[in-house]
């Protein structure tokens, strides 16, 4: 007896459990990865802004002082 398309269609996408619990692994170290990923750009991103303030503080603090030392 043929099978019709649908048939044949459902018989193709039934997974095996392995092949769901394979998936679910994928898609478990897929969503890890990602996380670490995006704790290291927020990571990057603070330190990039700490640096920036510092940089814009010294270009700040220094030509300030080097002038109250010129105009003593």
């Amino acid at each position: 007896m043929a099978q019709t398309n649908k048939d044949a269609n459902k018989q193709r996408r039934t997974l095996s459990r392995d092949e769901k619990a394979a998936r679910v692994k994928a898609a478990q170290e897929r969503a890890a990865r990602e996380k670490a990923a995006q704790e290291r750009r927020a990571r990057f991103k603070k330190a990039f802004t700490i640096v920036v303030c510092v940089i814009l503080a010294l270009a700040l603090c220094i030509p300030a002082v080097a002038l109250s030392f010129i105009g003593s």
